[in-house]
């Protein structure tokens, strides 16, 4: 979930190199994000922290509610200690920052699935 469109096709062409990844809905705003991923209840949601009209972390706050068994991985620009640690508290499981994403995304993806945690602080992904 992206509110910017062209990076949200990015994304999706990086994960349709992917057979065995399917991409079921796109996203531009927190609401739209809560009210999808109840309707779907999908294994893996991509999100954004700066969503307009819910933010990102509230939007997962309320998913991981809603829709306890998927699994949100942080796709963003903030890379404040802050606002990671936040998404972790929260219960993500992945935090990828938008410059590393074409390095990092689908390792944080595969890592996720595979039932572990994976956060990049700008500097190196790492699992946990």
């Amino acid at each position: 979930m992206d509110d910017f469109e062209p990076y949200r096709l990015i994304v999706s062409s990086l994960l349709h190199e992917r057979s065995d990844l399917q991409v079921i809905c796109g996203v531009s705003d927190g609401l739209q994000a809560v009210e999808k991923a109840q309707e779907l209840k999908p294994d893996l949601i991509l999100m954004d922290i700066g969503l307009p009209g819910l933010n990102g972390i509230e939007a997962a706050r309320r998913i991981l509610t809603l829709v306890p068994g998927s699994k949100i991985i942080f796709l963003t620009q903030e890379s404040s200690p802050e606002v990671i640690e936040e998404a972790i508290s929260l219960g993500a499981w992945g935090y990828v920052l938008k410059i590393q994403a074409e390095a990092d995304l689908l390792a944080a993806v595969d890592t996720v699935l595979q039932g572990k945690q994976f956060f990049n602080d700008g500097s190196s992904g790492s699992s946990r």
